[in-house]
């Protein structure tokens, strides 16, 4: 994944300017964004265990981590120079994402550059029915236990739509991978998933969402090469 983000950086005035990470996760953009010289890198997640990983990798005098919503960014208007949105739509519900799009519109300097990086939807093929199958599990196991799906896929050309709305001018769409390569060990976080949204619900229900989730993962075997994942980099009006 480190690799990924820093194709999707390479080509973004990075150096000198103020960062954020939308989306810790494993803190791979903060990483890359300090490493590519950045000045202050500001990482903002809303999950504990991510920003603790993520302060784990970094240097406290260049990135702060934020434990935060990022529908209610903590940091001023006109405040950032690049924002980064690696593999973050994909985990947030279209209710959610209008609210977050709008607070990074807010932070973003006018002149500002964004690069959200996602995935299409999985193919509707037969190698990746697996896939396909065990993310439709999550988000049902996901959907009766929190009431939000898990995963959202949306369409790059879906994603230029709605930045555009916010005011960010698409200036460049590149592909990082095609096909995606979903591993083992992927494929296999992502049945853990179910499982603990499992065990939330009644017990007949949530085994036979586990049991379908471990045939889907059972049927990937060594895992399935499917889709594209591709990044969008937006300049903000000025």
């Amino acid at each position: 994944m480190s690799d990924t983000v820093r194709t999707a950086i390479a080509d973004l005035p990075v150096e000198d300017a103020v960062c954020l990470e939308a989306g810790a996760g494993a803190g791979n953009a903060s990483v890359a964004l300090a490493d590519a010289g950045a000045e202050r890198v500001y990482a903002v997640t809303d999950d504990a265990d991510d920003a603790d990983h993520t302060r784990e990798r970094v240097d406290p005098v260049r990135v702060s981590v934020l434990t935060a919503d990022l529908a209610a960014t903590p940091l001023p208007d006109d405040s950032v120079d690049v924002v980064t949105a690696h593999a973050l739509v994909n985990v947030v519900s279209p209710e959610t994402l209008g609210p977050i799009l709008a607070e990074l519109a807010r932070v973003a300097r006018p002149g500002a550059w964004l690069v959200v990086d996602d995935y299409d939807p999985v193919p509707e093929t037969s190698a990746a029915a697996p896939v396909a199958d065990l993310f439709d599990v999550e988000n049902a196991a996901s959907r009766l236990a929190t009431g939000d799906p898990a995963l959202t896929f949306y369409p790059e050309s879906l994603v230029r739509r709605l930045c555009a709305g916010y005011g960010w001018r698409p200036t460049r769409t590149e592909t990082l991978l095609d096909p995606v390569p979903w591993t083992p060990d992927l494929l296999s976080a992502h049945a853990d998933l179910v499982r603990e949204h499992a065990a939330e619900l009644p017990a007949d229900l949530g085994d036979a969402l586990v049991a379908r989730a471990e045939a889907a993962e059972e049927r990937a075997g060594d895992g399935v090469d499917a889709g594209r994942m591709y990044s969008v980099a937006f300049r903000r009006e000025e």
